[in-house]
């Protein structure tokens, strides 16, 4: 019941927006600003990345529920340390997804059933942009060449023109998981304000009260 409730929560809500939605500039080159100054080793195939997720949400990743869980149990039983460092963060433009790092459940902010749950219900929710996958990403790259002119080879806009028209998805470039060694699921920013981040953000609070009392001068007895 609680699923379909955020669900039709979240339909409702898109109705309203694609009605009105346009490509917004000024909210596109924020976002690159961004990532860039965050992922300075993004390449032009990490920014498509992360702007497909925003337009077609974890929808694309789900084929079998099963396989899913298997994976996402197999990468928290692989990934190291160097995991990158944040435990969520908007992407895109609108900030209608965001990327919940799985440092989230390897140190016990939450547990895998609930990030697997929001993911799935993430897909489930997903609305259907009124903008085309292929005018988004023509956007996005005319912003991209005022941003920082140059990025990428010409095979590569290539590669990625064509990906756009076939609305393909892509994994991220060999620089940017060498960089930052990313492992994250993305979830709507709807469900997980509801569900994850309440508890995320009072873990991250708990840790910044432990590390002040812990730099704290000692009073002398």
């Amino acid at each position: 019941m609680k699923n379909y409730i955020f669900t039709i929560l979240i339909m409702v809500t898109g109705i309203f927006m694609s009605s009105a939605q346009e490509i917004d500039k000024g909210a596109l080159r924020m976002a690159i600003e961004r990532q860039l100054a965050s992922y300075p080793e993004s390449t032009l195939q990490d920014i498509y990345k992360a702007f497909y997720q925003e337009h077609f949400g974890p929808e694309h990743m789900i084929d079998d529920t099963a396989a899913v869980r298997q994976y996402l149990d197999y990468e928290l039983s692989t990934m190291g340390d160097e995991c990158g460092g944040f435990y969520y963060e908007a992407i895109g433009a609108r900030g209608d997804y965001v990327r919940v790092s799985l440092k989230c459940v390897k140190h016990g902010l939450i547990s895998a059933d609930e990030l697997l749950q929001a993911f799935l219900d993430s897909a489930a929710a997903r609305q259907v942009p009124a903008v085309e996958w292929s005018c988004m990403w023509d956007a996005v790259v005319q912003v991209v060449d005022e941003v920082k002119p140059g990025l990428g080879s010409a095979a590569e806009r290539e590669a990625l023109r064509e990906a756009s028209i076939k609305k393909q998805a892509v994994h991220h470039s060999k620089a940017y998981n060498e960089a930052y060694h990313p492992h994250y699921r993305i979830v709507h920013h709807t469900i997980f304000e509801m569900l994850l981040k309440p508890t995320i953000d009072m873990f991250q609070r708990s840790v910044r009260v432990r590390l002040e009392l812990k730099s704290m001068p000692r009073i002398p007895e």
